[in-house]
């Protein structure tokens, strides 16, 4: 979903400028450029530029105050020129602006690729479910191949600390909940205690997307089984593979049970595979063993927590733009409570009695 702005309404967005930065990298722009919030993220600012017969996107950070190390439009635009020629399908780069005093904050264009993102249930129940199953195999087997790249080979050796990732990135998350908090949330710090209590002895490292699911890539028209784009890597690095895949089965909704508050059930149609096959395919593909995942789970859902909460946050303060945000806050509580039921139930997981702990991320 797109909504179309005047001059006058392009709050976070100035076009003067993007056109003369455009101008200035060689970039051909055939007529005057308008512009398109696209809706659906609740993170970077998406828009969908046009200029003549020229299609491009520019992604930004989000209004208001931004957290030390979080919105990295500049990792998103590195982690994609990196990955171009790769098994991995990623959007052409254009141009990367890291220069605040231009337009105020970072940003970067990536030539818009053709397709269709499959943001509501509507869209995916079209789908042929002989289209949906080749669907569901291509997101996991796309998944595998990134975790199969060697970050050295596309120069990304450098993206992040492989070694203590799980640790560090419960710290990150306790951290950034402590630093926005508004209210309390009843079940953050027992689940944060419980996760780092039984934190799993990480295997080999990789690149890890950090948000994939079926509405971050794109389908091509012609055959919606196929994988055209992955999109927003804002929160890619080097880490444990199998947060991706905890965060993709966290995602994978299936008919008759209750749905992840932010797909709402776009897999759970017929065609589909179930979370369990989604896994066996996974660990095929990549010769591994995986008897842990209940850890990852939680751990995904946690994050994700967190992270709609500083959305919630942003909202209460008036810096978001587009639709879908009155919901948010709800999500937390509903997500963290599902977090809690899951340490209880899990027979991996030990559930302390301490508050979390921070460490340092030296």
């Amino acid at each position: 979903m797109t909504t179309s702005l005047s001059p006058t309404e392009l709050d976070g967005l100035d076009l003067s400028v993007v056109t003369a930065f455009l101008h200035g990298r060689g970039i051909p722009l055939a007529g005057p450029m308008r512009a398109e919030l696209i809706s659906g993220g609740k993170s970077n600012l998406t828009y969908l530029l046009s200029a003549g017969n020229n299609g491009y996107v520019l992604r930004r950070p989000p209004l208001g105050t931004i957290l030390p190390g979080a919105h990295d439009v500049a990792r998103e635009y590195r982690v994609m020129a990196a990955l171009a020629g790769s098994a991995v399908p990623v959007p052409a780069m254009t141009a990367l602006c890291a220069d605040d005093a231009v337009m105020g904050v970072p940003f970067y264009v990536m030539e818009a690729v053709p397709g269709v993102v499959l943001r509501d249930r509507d869209l995916v129940a079209q789908l042929p479910e002989g289209v949906r199953a080749k669907l569901g195999g291509t997101l996991v087997d796309t998944l595998a191949d990134l975790h199969e790249i060697d970050p050295a080979e596309v120069g990304l050796s450098a993206l992040g600390r492989p070694d203590g990732y799980l640790r560090r990135q419960l710290d990150r998350w306790l951290r950034q909940y402590h630093a926005i908090k508004i209210r309390d949330l009843d079940h953050a710090e027992p689940v944060a205690a419980a996760l780092q209590a039984s934190l799993p002895a990480t295997g080999g490292a990789g690149i890890v997307h950090g948000d994939y699911r079926l509405d971050n890539v794109i389908v091509e028209h012609g055959d919606m089984s196929r994988v055209a784009a992955v999109l927003d890597w804002e929160m890619a690095t080097l880490g444990d593979p199998l947060a991706d895949l905890g965060a993709l089965v966290m995602f994978w909704d299936e008919p008759g049970q209750e749905f992840n508050p932010i797909t709402k059930g776009l897999t759970a149609f017929s065609g589909f595979p179930t979370p369990g096959q989604v896994v066996d395919r996974y660990v095929t593909r990549r010769g591994l063993a995986v008897d842990d995942l209940d850890w990852y789970l939680v751990f995904a859902k946690f994050r994700l927590a967190i992270i709609l909460e500083q959305i919630h946050v942003r909202h209460l303060q008036g810096k978001t733009r587009g639709e879908g945000f009155g919901s948010v806050g709800d999500m937390v509580v509903l997500l963290l409570a599902q977090c809690r039921a899951a340490v209880e139930a899990s027979p991996r997981i030990r559930t302390a009695r301490t508050t979390p702990t921070i460490m340092s991320d030296r």
